[in-house]
């Protein structure tokens, strides 16, 4: 499998503290890697940088495909991301990533399908159109019937079910999850990890995924281990 997106030399610090010291990391098309750590240990900044929503202080974060802002291709199909500009940031967030959250941070006056079209209609895509997209994905995650009801009517599990539908809609070349399963049980986290796993694999997207859970984590295809703002291990999983 070929690297779609990687980060080198990373540095972030907040004031005195250094959240990020000097990370070297390298995502595959179809991978899993999971990030683990005790709090503060800067694995919620490494993910949050390399989705481009933390700009790092020091290093680049590299995209394959990914032009300049002039619009020229980059040298041997790479180009930087962490140094783009906000709107043009924003646009590539929107299309070639994807993101679940821990409390899924879906819209609650939306009904799911609706939630779940929405990166395709800020893409521009008609709302029919957009929505039609997003009904695929409800059978195949176990949500088939539930098109039309709202957040509030949802499930912890069934949101995050919506939650993965919206973040592989657009068939983004990486989804970035915060702790998806935080906020569920223990059986259903195993469900939804199992699915999220499941379909970016099927979709051809990477996976990367910050969680405090072994069990969770052992669905990944790797694990990395962070402490002190750098990797102090790497393994492959048991379960993937």
């Amino acid at each position: 499998m070929s690297t779609v997106l990687a980060g080198h030399g990373l540095v972030k610090k907040y004031g005195s503290t250094t959240a990020l010291a000097g990370v070297n990391v390298e995502v595959r098309e179809r991978d899993s890697l999971a990030i683990m750590g005790p709090s503060g240990s800067g694995k919620s900044t490494l993910l949050h940088t390399l989705a481009g929503i933390i700009r790092p202080d020091d290093g680049q974060v590299l995209l394959r495909g990914e032009r300049s802002e002039m619009g020229v291709p980059p040298a041997e199909g790479w180009g930087r991301i962490d140094n783009l500009g906000e709107n043009r940031l924003s646009a590539l967030r929107r299309k070639r990533f994807g993101f679940v959250f821990q409390f899924g941070q879906l819209l609650p006056e939306l009904p799911a399908e609706e939630n779940v079209a929405l990166p395709l209609m800020l893409e521009g895509l008609p709302r029919g159109e957009a929505v039609a997209r997003a009904r695929h994905w409800f059978a195949p995650l176990g949500l088939e019937g539930l098109e039309q009801r709202r957040p509030g009517q949802l499930s912890g599990g069934q949101a995050q079910r919506v939650a993965i539908a919206r973040a592989l809609v657009a068939a983004p070349d990486v989804v970035f999850a915060d702790e998806p399963t935080g906020a569920l049980d223990q059986r259903t986290s195993t469900e939804v990890v199992q699915l999220l796993t499941f379909a970016t694999r099927e979709t051809g997207a990477a996976l990367v995924m910050v969680t405090h859970d072994a069990d969770v984590a052992a669905h990944c295809d790797r694990v990395l281990q962070v402490r002190d703002g750098r990797i102090s291990g790497h393994s492959q999983s048991t379960l993937a």
